[in-house]
């Protein structure tokens, strides 16, 4: 198996993983990263989403071998101490149910609010489609999204 080095939360790792291997378990298995979770495996529900240089990515389809030196970003890279706009606005607006899908959903979001500071609840809703919530708390989000922005 070949080596890889990658970069994930600003710390350069060396894995020994197959070519093929999805960054999402690269996170979970190898790096001990668990907060991005497995949902659908087809980069469907967007649970598994982080920031490739900043981008929103399915990290469930995503092989290790298409990195080269992209920087990744996870939850547990966001912010170290919650104390992200979005962190705090999904604790004030009490978004998570479950909370299974949750990681995705605010690294979408923060994606989201990288490159539009300012959405409206039309530019939410659709960056935001295919963030599959199994409680329905699409409201909460949204209100978090536009209270994070502020």
């Amino acid at each position: 198996m070949p080596v890889f080095s990658i970069h994930v939360n600003n710390q350069k790792h060396s894995v020994d993983v197959d070519a093929d291997t999805p960054i999402l378990w690269v996170l979970r298995d190898n790096l001990n990263l668990v907060g991005t979770k497995y949902g659908c495996g087809i980069a469907q529900c967007g649970a598994c989403t982080v920031h490739v240089d900043g981008n929103a990515m399915r990290s469930c389809t995503l092989p290790i071998s298409s990195l080269g030196d992209k920087k990744i970003t996870t939850i547990e890279g966001l912010s170290s101490d919650l104390t992200h706009p979005l962190q705090k606005a999904w604790k004030e607006y009490d978004v998570p149910q479950c909370g299974y899908c949750q990681a995705g959903q605010i690294m979408s979001a923060a994606a989201l609010l990288k490159s539009n500071p300012s959405p409206s609840d039309e530019e939410i809703e659709a960056n935001m489609y295919g963030n599959l919530c199994r409680c329905g708390t699409y409201n909460r989000i949204k209100k978090a999204i536009k209270s994070a922005a502020e």
